[in-house]
């Protein structure tokens, strides 16, 4: 006759059934205020529909306690280099236009180009690695031969002071390293968000295959 069951030791123990529990999502880590410096990437998150930055990504210029500073990747107008500022236009990379760099200013030039060494004095200005913002008052001749490519922005972006923390707190932007090549990509559009998306680890990576503009979905 069986033994009657322990009053103390509580109900039977279910037997396991050989499932696991699920593992916890990882946090989306878009990065904060601190990682954003120059010659870093913003690019902007699916839930960003304002249709100025939509889809796009930012090459970061400067950042400081007065702002940030940036031009948009990726977004050739209709304006040939050669028709305004014609002695850099052999200098560029194709297409030879002008990119559209942000909303701000968008009558003002400016010129970022890749290059080994800074020459302050020659008009070439360093932002982070390689890339350096050059001054379109400068001798085209005399940094041909110093100069791997460039290309001119029309405008740029521009944050006022805790602007910028407050999108990205918002989860408006991810800030991401560049790579070398971004400034000077063939890339446009939804293409080059994709592809600096896509090099990301985690969840960031996964949002690569995402419509870049929620519109589009």
């Amino acid at each position: 006759m069986p033994a009657s069951p322990d009053p103390e030791s509580g109900p039977p123990t279910r037997p396991a059934t050989g499932r696991r529990r699920a593992r916890a999502v990882p946090a989306l880590s878009i990065g904060c205020l601190d990682d954003v410096s120059a010659g870093s990437l913003l690019v902007a998150m699916p839930s960003l529909q304002d249709p100025t930055f939509a889809g796009t990504v930012v090459f970061v210029l400067d950042h400081s306690d007065t702002g940030t500073l940036g031009v948009v990747l990726g977004r050739p107008s209709q304006v040939e280099i050669r028709d305004v500022l014609p002695g850099w236009c052999d200098l560029a990379v194709d297409p030879g236009v002008f990119h559209v760099g942000g909303p701000c200013e968008t009558d003002t030039a400016l010129c970022l180009a890749t290059a080994d060494e800074a020459d302050v004095e020659a008009g070439l200005r360093p932002v982070a690695g390689d890339v350096h913002l050059v001054d379109l008052d400068a001798d085209p001749e005399v940094l041909a031969d110093r100069l791997s490519g460039l290309r001119v922005f029309a405008g740029y972006a521009g944050w006022s002071p805790g602007q910028l923390a407050g999108e990205i707190a918002e989860g408006a932007w991810a800030c991401v390293p560049s790579r070398p090549g971004d400034v000077l990509s063939e890339l446009s559009g939804p293409q080059l968000w994709r592809q600096v998306m896509g090099r990301q680890s985690g969840r960031l990576a996964v949002l690569s295959t995402a419509p870049a503009d929620p519109a589009a979905n």
